[in-house]
């Protein structure tokens, strides 16, 4: 365990909405995902394999002709740096910005094979406390040159989780990354985790701008984004590969306040 971590109570969003409690002035049940039986989990395993499979064949028929585009973007950029053309500059414009789309394509891509891919694990038991401690060192001087302070809370023996911990740090780097764009000022951001009803429980706090009803209730929608150019897989996807381990996602949020995501997951012995 890093060093400075404090396991008292969360000094930010957390003061006016505790962990055990529920906020008085926000419905969550669009924005928690319900517990599943282990037939079910299974069936939602084997839809997630087919589904990834034709995602992958449709990858595969998509980045082929967009590999050729690129290339083609590149040589008539060499023939437009070797020309004189007077329009030249004017063309190169054009091309930037059928370039740029490219790039866009190539990135919604890649978030609907991770998407589709969420529900593929490779269990082991895992020390999410180390995974936390672990994404926060990593994390932590790219905050401090935001402006955010990074507080941890976690909880002594917290017991072993099943996870896919390629899957899992993907959950926990897309929800900072959430927040992080949430506080563009900077602000605090706690991680914290404990044990609550006999599941490990992590959640992920910010002081940012928060957000309404509307958008909380939309919030795990595919293709639903508030953000310019976003993809609107990501959230989905944290609840599919959330989902897939057996646990499940909520969302509480102030506007103007800040948000709490909260994972709640079956311990390695469940």
């Amino acid at each position: 365990m890093m060093d400075g971590l404090r396991t008292e109570t969360s000094t930010a969003y957390s003061k006016t909405m505790p962990p055990s409690e529920e906020p008085t002035n926000v419905s969550p049940p669009k924005t928690e995902s319900p517990t599943l039986g282990d037939a079910e989990r299974q069936q939602l395993r084997e839809r997630y394999a087919e589904i990834a499979s034709l995602a992958g064949g449709l990858a595969h028929e998509v980045r082929n002709p967009l590999s050729t585009i690129r290339m083609n973007l590149g040589l008539l950029f060499e023939d437009l740096d070797e020309s004189e053309f007077p329009a030249a500059h004017r063309m190169r414009r054009k091309l930037d910005r059928i370039q740029k789309e490219c790039f866009h394509l190539e990135e919604t891509l890649e978030a609907f094979l991770n998407f589709a891919r969420a529900g593929e694990l490779m269990l082991e038991p895992t020390d999410l406390n180390g995974m936390v401690t672990e994404f926060i060192e990593f994390y932590r001087p790219e905050a401090k040159q935001l402006g955010i302070d990074v507080s941890p809370h976690l909880a002594s023996n917290l017991p072993l989780v099943n996870l896919d911990q390629r899957l899992m740090k993907q959950v926990l780097n897309n929800l900072v990354r959430n927040a992080q764009q949430a506080m563009p000022d900077g602000g605090l951001l706690e991680l914290q985790t404990s044990v609550q009803d006999g599941q490990v429980v992590l959640e992920i706090i910010d002081t940012g701008c928060g957000m309404s009803d509307a958008v909380r209730g939309k919030l795990f929608d595919v293709f639903f984004s508030t953000k310019p150019g976003g993809s609107g897989l990501g959230l989905p996807t944290v609840r599919k590969i959330v989902e897939s381990h057996g646990g499940t996602i909520r969302c509480d949020s102030d506007l103007g306040k800040g948000t709490r995501f909260v994972i709640a997951l079956p311990t390695a012995k469940s």
